[in-house]
């Protein structure tokens, strides 16, 4: 398994507000200006499925692999012979914000092809990324 990036931010937002942003697939690309679009077959719940469309990139097929309202959302991209996994961890804070962690891995038999494809972009951009939907969660206007 390779680690393509990490990213951390504390908000004032609740951890709810991060999970909303998360289940609503279809913003994605206000906060995530990688993704042209993102498309969720069903409910957001543990073994639901989608697609993602990465600007610049083929379409990919996702699984939400674990979903723990609240506190934990892993999503699971599958690339040949590849899996890219995005683990997103919410610590609820006393004074009612949080802090939240993305990290990106990638493991399988491709996974240094893959890494070499894709390394590049997710570091680049995975903290800039989480403050911009830390920014959206707290109600504050997002510039691209």
């Amino acid at each position: 398994m390779t680690t393509l990036s990490s990213a951390s931010v504390r908000s004032t937002a609740p951890a709810a507000a991060f999970f909303e942003r998360w289940a609503d697939m279809a913003t994605w690309p206000q906060w995530n200006l990688d993704t042209e679009w993102v498309r969720l077959d069903g409910a957001f719940a543990e073994g639901a499925t989608g697609v993602l469309k990465p600007k610049g990139g083929p379409k990919v097929r996702f699984t939400v692999e674990r979903l723990v309202p609240g506190r934990v959302f892993v999503d699971v991209s599958h690339l040949l012979g590849a899996r890219l996994v995005f683990d997103h961890e919410v610590t609820p804070l006393e004074d009612g914000g949080c802090t939240v962690e993305v990290t990106s891995t990638i493991s399988g038999p491709l996974r240094l092809l893959w890494t070499a494809i894709l390394g590049a972009g997710i570091p680049a951009s995975a903290q800039a990324d989480l403050e911009r939907l830390a920014a959206v969660a707290e109600g504050r206007q997002v510039l691209a």
